[in-house]
């Protein structure tokens, strides 16, 4: 019986981007290979608490650009490679990507990849964009093969000449996970459990943002918009959920501070299907996004989108049919929408509905945990 293939994950943060995105793929590979989880974690049974047969290996990859840092974690990335000649390498996230990839080129792994879930240079101009965008090409290089979270953003990086056609690839329609549509669904109970929870009328319109606080998620465009509203629609809400990264809370409020009452701010949670069921839209004005999961899995829970009109979120939304567009960075076009959606329930539940059979459809997480299956099958493990 031939001896199973090993596979080795990298990312930069386990409990972030292994929790959120990738548990599911991670254990039905396991299923097929000898799977390991690399990343900054010393919790080596992390996954097996959670029942995923799967070890984690400690590499102290840091999520800022630090020189000493980032070299010593190169050396032990090459030493580890080499050490364990895993059959696949696959990276996530741009930094553990970049040191996984120029680690992997010098240990003599064969077999490279690595996913893009978007750029940080997208949004910047100046000599930042270019330094970043120049490590983009050089991790690009490096793979051998390259998945990317939706077609918009392959496009993008094909125009920027980032990446090559002939090695990369889209995961069906897109997403790097897909969506659980068991955990995310429309749950009327769930839904007035909340609103009582928040001190939110049940009639009342909800808008939510769920995601990282920072300037660049457009989370101060969608503050101020949300004030305007407020001076026209009186029972419109605002709820915010997620880590405040850049000390942006103090700024949300003083813009919303004439209308508070009508917000609520949340840091942390681990039942986000909690307050998209609460809600009415699911707002993401970002000026950059490499597909946008938080739009999915709003509209697995049955609540339809306003969002910015840039690459990565266009394929998450249908236009008309499971949310609209907005130009990012127009506060007065993100108001024109919010103000649309909010004197018009009929819309917003006739999408919402929309939304829901799509996210079944196109982005249900068993079904691109077995299209990644299938790719790993045909294309990295096809030698």
């Amino acid at each position: 019986m031939p001896a199973r293939k090993t596979v080795c994950m990298v990312v930069s943060s386990v409990e972030l981007t292994a929790q959120w995105f990738l548990l599911g793929h991670i254990a039905a590979m396991a299923d097929l290979y000898d799977v390991y989880l690399v990343g900054n974690c010393r919790d080596t049974d992390y996954l097996r608490r959670q029942g995923i047969p799967v070890d984690v290996l400690y590499v102290p990859i840091v999520r800022e650009i630090s020189l000493l840092s980032d070299l010593k974690a190169l050396f032990i990335l090459v030493a580890l490679f080499r050490k364990r000649k895993f059959d696949v390498i696959h990276s996530f996230t741009p930094k553990a990507g970049l040191l996984t990839m120029l680690a992997a080129l010098l240990a003599r792994n064969h077999v490279r990849a690595h996913t893009f879930t978007g750029q940080v240079w997208a949004a910047r101009r100046g000599p930042g964009r270019f330094v970043l965008k120049t490590m983009d090409r050089l991790l690009a290089a490096c793979a051998t093969h390259i998945l990317v979270d939706s077609h918009s953003q392959m496009e993008f990086l094909l125009r920027e000449r980032v990446i090559s056609k002939r090695k990369t690839s889209v995961l069906g329609s897109g997403s790097i996970s897909g969506v659980d549509t068991d955990r995310f669904q429309p749950r009327q109970d769930v839904r007035d459990r909340m609103r009582a929870k928040l001190e939110i009328p049940m009639g009342a319109t909800v808008f939510v943002y769920i995601g990282r606080l920072k300037r660049d998620k457009g989370i101060l465009d969608l503050a101020t918009a949300f004030s305007q509203l407020s001076q026209s629609y009186a029972n419109a809400y605002l709820i915010v959920v997620g880590p405040d990264e850049e000390n942006l809370r103090l700024e949300i409020e003083s813009r919303c501070a004439t209308y508070a009452e009508s917000v609520r701010i949340v840091s942390q949670t681990s039942t986000l299907e909690d307050y998209m069921a609460s809600a009415d839209v699911l707002c993401l004005p970002s000026y950059r996004e490499g597909f946008g999961s938080v739009i999915i899995e709003a509209a697995a829970c049955g609540v339809p989108a306003l969002a910015s009109r840039i690459y990565g979120i266009t394929d998450a939304i249908r236009e008309g049919e499971t949310g609209i567009f907005h130009r990012a960075g127009d506060v007065g076009d993100l108001l024109s929408g919010m103000q649309l959606l909010a004197r018009d329930q009929a819309k917003r539940i006739e999408m919402g509905k929309s939304a829901r059979a799509r996210a079944e459809a196109d982005f249900c997480s068993k079904n691109v945990t077995a299209a990644l299956l299938e790719y790993y099958r045909r294309r990295l493990l096809a030698l």
